[in-house]
Formats: C-alpha cells, structure tokens, sequence
C-alpha cells in the first residue's frame, strides 16, 4: 500500500503542518475583534422620534400641541421609534421605555454609542440643565 504524504501527516497528529489551523485568532479568519468594549458617554439633546427628527421636525406631521405630544402619538401610532437629536446628529435609543417622560425635552442620555449604527445603548436619561 502506497502512504500519501496528508494520509501519513493525519496518522501521526500533524496536520497543522498540512493545512491551516481553524484555531487561528478571529481576527485572522476575518472576523471583526475589538480592543476593549465601547466606552461610556454623556449625550445633550432632545428625546424626538425618528418620523419627526428631519429638518422640518414635528411641523410635517402635527400628531399633538405640543413637541412631546407629537413625539408620543408617532411612537404610539405609527410605530416611530425614541431618538435623541442633538442639532446635528440622531441617535437611536436601546431603551425605548424610559424616554417616553423626556419626550419633547433638552435631556442628557449616557450609555455607549455603536458608531456604525448610531445607537446609544442607554445606561441613563435625566433633564439637562
């Protein structure tokens, strides 16, 4: 019987030698690794929802009086989710209860923010002063 070279490397517990390992680090199988978890931070703005946080804001669509009154009938009625927008930037909101009494106000959010996603994984929400 004639031995092949990856028969005779498998046989003899070698076959790291033959082919790549599947215990490479992650980052080398191509998978995303990060060097320390997302930092907290401190974000001022105001509790909207993503329907009414254009340039226009709750002009467009009115659900209310009041700022706060349109931000919670566009979560209650169609389906709009709590965001933070600060002037330039709108943040989604991991926490989707707790804004609901900051709707329409200047609050200061701390939690980590995913870059790529704009999502603010809310640690707390209070009123800035």
């Amino acid at each position: 019987m004639r031995t092949t070279p990856l028969l005779l490397a498998g046989v003899l517990g070698l076959t790291s030698l033959v082919a790549p390992s599947t215990h490479a680090p992650l980052a080398a199988q191509g998978h995303q690794v990060f060097a320390s978890a997302q930092s907290t931070q401190t974000f001022v703005g105001t509790i909207t929802d993503d329907m009414c946080a254009t340039k226009d804001g709750h002009a467009t669509m009115r659900m209310g009086p009041t700022d706060a009154e349109c931000t919670k009938a566009c979560v209650a009625a169609h389906g709009a989710e709590y965001v933070l927008a600060d002037g330039t930037n709108v943040y989604t909101l991991s926490d989707q209860q707790t804004p609901e009494k900051f709707a329409g106000q200047r609050v200061r959010v701390v939690g980590a923010l995913d870059a790529k996603t704009k999502k603010i994984q809310v640690q707390s929400i209070s009123t800035a002063k």
